[in-house]
């Protein structure tokens, strides 16, 4: 499928500096929910060879639960994400249901791969995969990525390819309770988090000897894993609970075998947190709702948005920066995408007006102003 993008003099609902906004961080775009499309969310981002910035996401239509009908949508800043495009479909809807959160990937063969779920019902959900040899201009056709049926989440910016090579998808499964494909009470909430891997760009998958249940009575278990690869080489996973915080995973072997969940320092209601290494850096970046106390939260709501930095492969948190404090506000799904001496962070903030889930937000945040006190 072709998608021409249209040019930069299309601008989408730009959002106006707030009042406290700096050019240090800056919200450059606000994508609003409409009567068309009630919900805009979870995205990915990309960087072509021309420089231009590609950020794909989840447009509903139809109505904005997880279950609405939605498409992949792409959108594109040539400024480094200070203005963007009209959006254009790049994947459209497939599924029973919708598909939804995009992952997307420049490979090391200079391919970029389109990794997004199929969500045919509450019994099936499969992630797929396309890939693009001339910059996001075509793709190919959708592949299955997993042949067992079930219901499986991989949440939008969560596969990367570790500097072996080797590509790496954290998954959630959620096991049936019941065959009724259109009844939610088929569907199990408490996840186990698991991981496949695949060693030729995705021709191939594989899953890792390890997969992990909550180790502990909880209602979620492992839900909406990600993982990071660390400066060593080795690996940090971690998944959101509903034990007042985010548990960790680590693997010494290129994600083959993983250690047990265990909590982490970065604690935070039912909701997932974003990670990445810092560019040039030992460091990791966390954006997540901090609920430690160390800034004011609304219990049990995600909110405040918080960016962290770690200096020993995700052990302690102490470098803390408040990204979004609204009580009102509903701050998640975070995409990270580093440009220049900056970072795009594209998330959702929603609040109780628009809905939690429904405005997708993009802000521009210096990595100096990260780093400050």
């Amino acid at each position: 499928m072709r998608s021409a993008f249209l040019p930069l003099t299309a601008v989408l609902l730009l959002a106006p500096l707030a009042a406290n906004a700096t050019p240090e961080n800056t919200v450059t775009l606000n994508v609003e929910p409409t009567q068309e499309h009630p919900r805009n969310s979870e995205g990915s981002f990309a960087t072509l060879s021309s420089g231009r910035i590609l950020f794909c996401y989840s447009q509903f239509y139809g109505g904005a639960a997880d279950s609405s009908p939605a498409r992949i949508v792409g959108i594109h800043s040539d400024d480094q994400g200070r203005t963007w495009s009209l959006p254009l479909t790049v994947a459209e809807n497939t599924g029973g249901d919708n598909v939804m959160s995009v992952s997307l990937l420049r490979l090391a063969s200079g391919k970029i791969a389109l990794f997004y779920l199929v969500k045919n019902s509450w019994i099936d959900c499969r992630p797929h995969l396309r890939v693009s040899s001339d910059d996001g201009a075509t793709w190919t056709e959708a592949k299955l990525i997993l042949q067992a049926p079930g219901y499986f989440v991989v949440n939008n910016d969560r596969v990367i390819q570790t500097s072996r090579g080797r590509i790496l998808m954290p998954l959630a499964f959620h096991r049936s309770r019941g065959s009724d494909p259109q009844s939610s009470q088929s569907f199990d909430a408490r996840a186990i988090a698991l991981w496949i891997y695949s060693d030729d760009e995705g021709a191939t998958w594989q899953e890792s000897a390890s997969w992990w249940a909550m180790p502990v009575r909880s209602g979620t278990g492992l839900q909406e894993p990600g993982v990071v690869e660390l400066a060593d080489g080795s690996l940090f996973a971690w998944s959101r609970t509903d034990q007042g915080a985010q548990y960790g995973f680590g693997s010494a072997d290129q994600g083959r075998t993983w250690t047990p969940p265990a909590p982490t320092e970065l604690q935070s209601p039912v909701s997932p947190a974003s990670v990445k290494r810092l560019p040039g850096s030992n460091d990791l970046l966390a954006l997540y709702n901090d609920h430690s106390g160390k800034f004011p939260f609304p219990k049990g709501r995600r909110s405040p948005l918080v960016a962290a930095i770690s200096s020993d492969g995700g052990k302690t948190w102490p470098h803390r920066r408040l990204i979004e404090g609204d009580p009102d506000g509903w701050y998640c799904y975070t995409a990270v995408h580093f440009v220049g001496d900056a970072v795009l962070l594209g998330y959702c903030a929603g609040d109780s007006k628009v809905g939690r889930l429904n405005r997708l937000r993009i802000r521009r945040v210096s990595l100096d102003w990260l780093r400050q006190p």
